[in-house]
């Protein structure tokens, strides 16, 4: 069984509402277990449902249908690590 985490420490605070529903969509997506930790989502699961990059693909697509990918931006972590990170935006003047 493998163990994919999801660093979710920048996107809390979009709201505890936001997490629930990204943890149902991973979830039902992968058809594995999920935890949800203080910081990260934990998805247990075998095969390629919990693979890096299936998961990778899941959370972009959680974010442009939450209408947050121009905020946030998913990037590799440590071993078995995505990081759910906040963009930096410049301020056009």
């Amino acid at each position: 069984m493998s163990e994919m985490r999801v660093d979710i420490s920048e996107l809390k605070s979009e709201g505890s509402d936001l997490i629930k529903e990204l943890a149902e969509f991973l979830e039902e997506k992968t058809k594995a277990e999920v935890e949800t930790a203080t910081d990260e989502i934990v998805v247990k699961g075998e095969g390629k449902n919990v693979s890096r990059s299936y998961l990778r693909v899941l959370l972009r697509k959680f974010l442009h249908k939450q209408e947050l990918k121009e905020y946030f931006r998913v990037i590799g972590g440590k071993e078995n690590t995505l990081v759910i990170k906040e963009r930096k935006i410049s301020e056009e003047e």
